[in-house]
């Protein structure tokens, strides 16, 4: 039996309610890469499925290949939608932890001008607004010198991380001081929600980048570069194409900040390593 008859097997092996065929995930793994560039695993079969079953409720269609047409047709509004269905948004403050006094290093030794951040996967905000909070902590001010950019592809979780409101546990680990300076309850917040100050919103810029875009909405050149657990998503070429147009936007002694599990080694004429995840440019003269 061939590749292809077992792959339809796996998909087709349950009982489901709409016909989703080997071939339509083949095809959404392409419309996914190249719109986004998201490489997506054969193992998200299941992932996929129903991420994308509410979307055929919604237009009414029983199969995914009549959804998948319909997408192709070029509906922009549906596009962006498939695209939010398919993206995994996981953060919280402080992630990765280890960046951030790495960050504040950073910031003090750029007194003498606004320092300058772009998050170039915002998610829901946690992390854009832990970088606020870092700025704050170096400058002991609730209004640095410091211009954060924040991004992402997903516009369900930019409305969210605009908003700046979130469920009390998703801050319970922080430490009580920093609940106390820099978080509200009530405020427009409902029982059980907190929300960012407003002066640390202040900061923050929001707005939609598709790393695959041709053109950025935003001009360097920056500081420093948060891309964290992004890269994972793509294959390599595209990581080295994103990691090109990366570069000239840092500054010549900027960092950029990586995932935990990201290895920029197939990019050494772009970047080095400083350890610990964190890059400079290949040409900085440090």
């Amino acid at each position: 039996m061939s590749n292809d008859a077992n792959t339809t097997r796996a998909v087709t092996s349950s009982p489901r309610e709409f016909h989703f065929t080997a071939a339509d995930f083949e095809r959404v793994r392409k419309l996914i890469y190249d719109r986004a560039g998201i490489a997506l695993a054969p193992i998200k079969q299941d992932m996929v499925y129903s991420r994308l079953a509410r979307r055929l409720r919604a237009h009414g269609y029983t199969t995914f290949s009549e959804y998948l047409a319909h997408l192709e047709r070029g509906d922009e509004q549906e596009w962006e939608t498939f695209t939010n269905s398919l993206t995994t948004n996981l953060t919280s403050f402080f992630r990765e932890a280890h960046h951030f006094p790495i960050l504040a290093q950073q910031m003090m030794k750029s007194k003498d001008r606004p320092f300058r951040i772009w998050c170039s996967a915002a998610s829901t905000g946690e992390e854009p607004y832990t970088l606020a909070i870092t700025a704050c902590e170096a400058f002991k001010t609730l209004d640095p010198p410091v211009t954060i950019f924040a991004s992402d592809i997903d516009t369900n979780v930019l409305a969210t991380a605009g908003r700046g409101v979130y469920p009390e546990e998703r801050i319970e680990k922080l430490d009580p001081e920093r609940l106390r300076k820099f978080f509200l309850k009530g405020a427009g917040a409902q029982e059980g929600y907190v929300r960012i100050r407003p002066e640390l919103q202040k900061l923050v810029t929001f707005t939609r980048v598709n790393l695959l875009d041709a053109r950025w909405p935003l001009q360097g050149p920056f500081d420093a570069l948060f891309c964290r657990n992004v890269m994972i998503y793509f294959d390599k070429p595209t990581q080295y194409e994103i990691l090109k147009k990366f570069k000239p936007l840092l500054r010549e002694e900027g960092r950029l900040y990586a995932g935990h599990s990201e290895s920029f080694l197939h990019a050494a004429d772009l970047f080095r390593s400083l350890g610990r995840t964190v890059y400079e440019r290949a040409d900085s003269k440090r």
